[in-house]
């Protein structure tokens, strides 16, 4: 885990996740948040996680699906996903890239 009391490095961290061989890895932890860097190669294959989570998209674009609803998405965006909803990444491009922050209690903030 690479862990600051203030920054995190974009390029640090996407040098980590690609030396790590995964398509995530968790970076920072204080308290219930965690931060993590996502960049799944070809095909998003998560599943519902057990805290509420954010995405902030730092590269590229796709297709996001919800709760049973789709959408696109963009650098720049900021995407909710509260606790045991499946969900995942579609038609992404190569460059796609996002912190992912997970929070909160298991089962979410009510």
């Amino acid at each position: 885990m690479l862990q600051s009391d203030v920054k995190i490095s974009l390029n640090d961290a996407a040098e980590l996740l690609k030396n790590s061989g995964n398509d995530f890895i968790e970076l920072f932890g204080h308290g219930s948040l965690s931060v993590e860097l996502f960049k799944p190669k070809k095909v998003d294959t998560q599943q519902p996680h057990i805290r509420d989570e954010i995405y902030v998209i730092i590269s590229g674009s796709g297709r996001f699906f919800c709760d049973g609803k789709t959408f696109n998405f963009k650098k720049g965006d900021f995407l909710f996903v509260p606790a045991g909803v499946k969900h995942r990444f579609e038609n992404f491009t190569d460059d796609f890239m996002t912190w992912v922050m997970f929070f909160g209690p298991e089962g979410g903030e009510k």
